[in-house]
């Protein structure tokens, strides 16, 4: 059949029409939210994004932990301040995994919840040709490193990107600990350390009980066995690994099989009663799943505290995680890292004397009395990436005087990290060092969990 022409040219128009249609949709990221059974799944849509789909398709079994996710979107909807305004297209049920492989409503899978088949889960989605941004822990056993390897691999071979969350990094204290670590007039060089005085040392502190968001966080119960969370030790050191490997040896590419070496690791419980356990979860009674972990009927014993003494290229490193029930009034979450150089200590302190803020300061190694010509020669180098940061004299050292405006707290961090991976997908690509830090990072704790397990020094109690 002929068309006339100017049908034709209709045709022509509407067709043209329709693929620059399709091509600005193509061009949306539409988000997939996967099994949401932690808080953070939800902080990643505290804020909107340009380019991203308003529209977020959520797949997971029915239940209280999607239940919770949906309540905190809506809280960031309804909030007076700045309001979101996100549309959560729900499926629930048993085939939920299968049911968003075959779907295909979207482009990116956020991932954030129980971990124990987070491997396998990332693995079938960058299998399916979706992209995947996971929370930590992508992967919680020596026996799924492997698979996660593979992840790397076929994500790799698919073309999309398998990214996870590092918060941390967009902690301002730790931005300019990197920063001036990178000062050699200011700071020398890394030491390389010992096991008894490693040259870099990061220690977090974390609570169950805890404010998110204007209100008492509930956790799942699963939050509480190994099994499905994992380890402290392979848990929240995922962080803290990471910021050893960002920090010393910033965008070099780490090699697993040839940089690191384990030293020591152990592994000890944070002891919870039933009473506290009912007032973070909600729940009467432990579930059958945790009564291994119950002695005397009531009390609850959770490794989730661990320790990793390790050599990074040759640097003596050391990352502890501790988990306490609940923070003294006015405290919170707390962190201290020192990285020694050759010149100076760069010294992140987050206790009382800080009002349990995290603040830098800059000491003198020895008998070093150049520090003070040094910060001057430095600090312009520093201000251009962050302006307004200042200095002032203490009685040890120099403290860093940060303004307000960085201080943006560990919730707009996860926008942070978002908007940073979506600027990787419009390039296409990650940073050629990410991937390999990653599974370097993630051999580091369940190499680490393994030799705990193994370790004569293992410990109980504390």
């Amino acid at each position: 059949m002929k068309v006339a022409p100017v049908a034709g040219s209709l045709l022509m128009a509407a067709l043209l029409t329709a693929c620059q249609s399709d091509q600005k949709k193509d061009d949306m990221i539409h988000l997939i939210t996967l099994d949401p059974g932690h808080f953070h799944a939800a902080l990643v849509q505290k804020t909107m994004f340009d380019g991203v789909d308003s529209t977020v398709h959520v797949y997971a079994p029915d239940g209280p932990d999607v239940q919770l996710h949906l309540d905190k979107i809506k809280g960031y909807n309804a909030r007076p301040e700045d309001p979101t305004n996100w549309h959560e297209d729900v499926y629930l049920g048993t085939d939920f995994l299968d049911k968003m492989l075959t779907d295909k409503a979207g482009n990116v899978v956020v991932m954030a919840g129980n971990n124990r088949l987070k491997t396998d889960y990332i693995q079938k989605t960058v299998g399916a040709g979706f992209n995947v941004l996971a929370d930590k822990p992508m992967v919680i056993s020596a026996a799924n490193f492997d698979q996660l390897k593979e992840a790397f691999a076929t994500a790799e071979k698919n073309k999309v990107l398998l990214y996870d969350i590092m918060t941390e990094r967009y902690e301002i204290s730790t931005m300019l600990q990197r920063a001036f670590s990178q000062q050699a007039d200011l700071f020398g060089t890394l030491e390389k350390g010992t096991p008894e005085n490693p040259a870099v040392t990061k220690e977090s502190v974390h609570h169950f009980y805890k404010n998110v968001s204007g209100s008492i966080l509930t956790r799942p119960s699963w939050f509480m066995d190994v099994a499905q969370q994992g380890e402290g030790i392979v848990d929240v050191t995922t962080h803290l690994v990471d910021l050893v490997q960002w920090e010393c040896f910033p965008e070099q590419t780490i090699d697993y099989q040839k940089d690191i070496s384990l030293t020591s690791a152990r592994r000890w419980t944070t002891d919870m009663t039933l009473s506290q356990f009912k007032a973070i979860t909600k729940q009467d009674v432990f579930p059958d799943y945790l009564k291994k972990d119950v002695v005397k009927d009531s009390v609850l014993k959770v490794y989730s505290n661990g320790e990793i003494n390790y050599q990074l290229r040759g640097v003596h490193a050391k990352v502890s995680v501790i988990w306490k029930y609940k923070a003294p009034e006015g405290t919170g979450d707390t962190h201290y890292s020192i990285m020694r150089g050759t010149k100076a200590n760069l010294i992140i302190r987050q206790g009382a004397e800080q009002q349990y803020k995290p603040t830098l300061y800059i000491e003198a190694v020895d008998k070093n009395t150049d520090l003070e010509a040094a910060l001057k020669t430095v600090l312009p180098n520093i201000q251009k990436e962050f302006p307004g940061v200042e200095v002032k004299k203490i009685a040890k050292g120099w403290e860093l005087v940060i303004p307000e405006k960085y201080k943006e707290g560990h919730e707009a961090h996860f926008g942070r990290v978002a908007q940073k991976y979506l600027d990787y997908l419009k390039a296409g690509a990650l940073p050629a060092w990410e991937v390999p830090n990653m599974i370097s990072k993630y051999y580091t704790t369940t190499q680490a969990l393994e030799l705990a397990k193994k370790s004569k020094s293992e410990l109980a109690t504390k």
